[in-house]
């Protein structure tokens, strides 16, 4: 079957990105995607596979009707405050989903796998910039289950010679600079696109989940990464497994943390607008701060991040929200 990957969520934000940046490399990207969360306009760069995680015979009709060299895994609830008020749907459909997925693709005779896990599970360790080898200890079950696939993928790589790459980040931010592609999701609770909505006056106003962190400024500080840089990552890791490297994992980020009010000043910037801000109490499973060493990922797959300076990324995203966006 050719260059056929298959990604799944490739109707979401990340995954129709990584179409569009495998199609650009030369493969045919397959999204897998039940549109949960994603947009069947997204899909813009190779055919659609509407199928669930959670439904292992879904899972493995794909991988036979398009016989992949290799699955890239997006797929996956993805919300902290959600995963703590409800852990036993996180652990259900991230665990289990990626277990159907996993074992569908060793019995496919599939064996690259490239996984889009999280600065999340290492969990709250503020002051350290974050490295592969800092201790994982993730205190929200987003975190949790996003370390147990990994755990998961270790053990498949023992015993069935599954090879993987492992990609950590945090707070991806951006759109597509052609525009074709942006950040969209219902409900959103990312806080750029929140910040800019607030600033078109599509909701009242941008809230800020506290403001007595140990932090400078007492908001909390992320790494953010340009959505583009991220899934060129995803290319570069796939040519990685399909050159006979062995597994790996890489984590993502620009190095440098930026507070929420960070944020806020920067798109005042950009948009040459205020943002209206309401003042918020802090969400459980919040860590203070996460910042993403990527000297790995520089060093050993040449990768180069453009585009990840918070003024780029904001302005990105300003781009695409002041366009009408995918039609549900």
């Amino acid at each position: 079957m050719g260059q056929n990957i298959l990604v799944t969520g490739g109707a979401g934000y990340i995954g129709s990105h990584a179409c569009k940046a495998l199609a650009r490399a030369g493969f045919t990207p397959i999204a897998f995607d039940n549109l949960s969360t994603g947009w069947a306009g997204a899909v813009k760069y190779g055919p659609l596979f509407q199928g669930d995680l959670t439904d292992r015979a879904s899972v493995a009709a794909a991988l036979a009707e398009y016989q992949p060299l290799a699955v890239m895994h997006f797929a996956a609830l993805s919300l902290v405050g959600e995963s703590m008020r409800d852990p036993e749907t996180y652990w259900r459909v991230n665990v289990n989903g990626a277990l159907n997925l996993i074992s569908a693709t060793v019995a496919a005779g599939i064996r690259n796998f490239i996984f889009s896990s999280t600065c999340a599970t290492y969990g709250d360790q503020d002051g350290v910039v974050l490295t592969e080898a800092t201790r994982q200890a993730p205190i929200n079950a987003y975190g949790g289950s996003k370390r147990a696939i990994e755990d998961m993928l270790r053990d498949f790589g023992a015993s069935h010679g599954l090879n993987h790459v492992i990609f950590r980040y945090f707070n991806v931010a951006g759109a597509d600079p052609e525009g074709e592609l942006g950040e969209q999701h219902q409900p959103e609770t990312h806080l750029i696109p929140l910040m800019l909505e607030a600033v078109q006056g599509k909701r009242p106003a941008l809230t800020v989940f506290g403001d007595d962190y140990p932090t400078p400024d007492g908001t909390c500080l992320r790494d953010y990464v340009h959505v583009s840089d991220l899934v060129d990552a995803h290319v570069l890791g796939l040519n990685w497994l399909l050159d006979g490297r062995p597994s790996r994992d890489f984590n993502l980020g620009s190095g440098k943390g930026f507070s929420v009010r960070e944020v806020i000043e920067a798109s005042r910037f950009v948009t040459n607008r205020d943002v209206p801000v309401i003042q918020g109490a802090r969400r459980p499973g919040d860590a203070a701060a996460l910042v993403s060493g990527s000297e790995r990922a520089l060093e050993e797959l040449g990768w180069q991040p453009k585009r990840s300076e918070l003024r780029q990324m904001i302005g990105d995203a300003w781009a695409w929200a002041q366009k009408p966006g995918y039609q549900a």
